[in-house]
């Protein structure tokens, strides 16, 4: 996920004390902000019932232009945190580089893919929704699991800057694969699933795209006129909350359209956040045996747990939106995402660092 203050931490040891204490006021308590939002979005939808009209009166890829410029605005500040600069030294290690891009691209969705269908046969849009949050991969929010649990840091800006590029590549072609021609294969139902190539395409390229190249702008321009330490002491902790203001923003839209399906089928909500439970827990588990196994520290280890256990849910929220519309079950599912995401991956930051003490010595928990 993507959206936080992500607070930098100091050095990339282990961090001491208690894991929430570490976490910024906005960080803490994002559960309770989301469910804030999603609430007053539910109020603001009773309140407003031609709300729909209103917020289609002008668009942007398919997408409302109020909620386009909450998602590009939730995008942007960690894009800008992402050192592009660095991508060689984490692009020559092969035994982190190889895994990371196998479990990112092709293990995370298979086993989203596999989920989805396995728990939600009868819901195909909450369906087809969770299979697009298991295409886009993790960007930002992976940061603060990543720093809590005392990961490398540089290594896992690297593979957030290397998914984000591969997202605009690829994300289109997984899509038209996953939602209809392994379906089709497999002999499943594709009757409710109705991709544009070039509509994913295109909701990739601008929600993204467009941030992608700002944040690379920002941070090229800002370490050339004010250098390093400006950028990222200065400039990045004053911008960095704003993605959190763009999700809660988006969130309140969404729900504002979405109130009514939520009042009517609560019990849907609970059946999609059983298989994103699923998906963090074994993605998170299998992840880590596998580095520990192939013998990389510790910071490595978890770096390659977190980056494949996160998604990137600002992105399957914009695609499903600019695909199946800001009222379908498609975008509801992408929005239960961050609720589930964090107390989940917060919950495996304590594990990481059980582990970490169990299975480690100390010569192995440095980068």
């Amino acid at each position: 996920m993507n959206v936080t203050s992500l607070g930098e931490a100091s050095t990339r040891s282990v961090p001491q004390g208690p894991v929430l204490g570490r976490l910024s006021v906005l960080d803490r308590f994002l559960p309770v902000w989301i469910a804030a939002a999603m609430a007053g979005g539910i109020a603001l939808g009773r309140l407003l019932p031609h709300l729909d009209t209103w917020l289609g009166t002008a668009k942007l890829a398919g997408t409302s232009l109020p909620i386009a410029i909450g998602l590009l605005v939730m995008m942007y500040p960690v894009l800008a945190k992402v050192r592009y600069r660095e991508l060689s030294r984490v692009t020559s290690n092969r035994r982190l580089m190889v895994p990371s891009l196998v479990l990112n691209w092709l293990v995370g969705p298979a086993l989203m893919f596999a989920l989805a269908w396995s728990m939600l046969p009868d819901l195909p849009a909450y369906r087809t929704g969770l299979i697009i949050v298991g295409l886009a991969r993790c960007i930002a929010m992976v940061f603060i699991w990543n720093d809590l649990a005392g990961g490398d840091r540089e290594a896992a800006a690297v593979l957030v800057a290397l998914n984000s590029l591969f997202q605009i590549v690829a994300f289109a072609a997984l899509a038209y694969f996953y939602l209809h021609v392994l379906p089709s294969w497999l002999g499943l139902s594709t009757a409710a699933v109705h991709v544009s190539v070039w509509a994913v395409a295109k909701s990739v390229l601008i929600f993204l795209g467009v941030p992608l190249a700002a944040g690379w702008a920002s941070r090229s321009l800002g370490e050339h006129f004010r250098g390093r330490d400006w950028y990222e002491q200065r400039f990045i902790p004053r911008v960095a909350p704003v993605a959190l203001y763009g999700l809660l923003f988006t969130v309140v839209l969404l729900f504002a359209l979405q109130g009514d399906a939520i009042s009517r089928h609560p019990g849907d909500v609970a059946r999609i956040a059983l298989p994103l439970l699923a998906y963090f827990t074994l993605m998170w588990a299998g992840s880590f045996a596998l580095g520990y196994r192939m013998h990389l520290s510790y910071p490595a280890t978890a770096t390659l747990a977190f980056t494949a256990a996160s998604n990137n849910f600002e992105l399957a929220i914009a695609v499903a939106i600019g695909v199946f519309g800001v009222t379908s079950g498609q975008a509801l599912a992408g929005v239960v995402g961050p609720l589930i995401e964090v107390p989940a991956l917060v919950g495996l930051v304590y594990v990481a660092l059980w582990a970490k003490r169990r299975f480690y010595r100390a010569e192995e928990v440095v980068s």
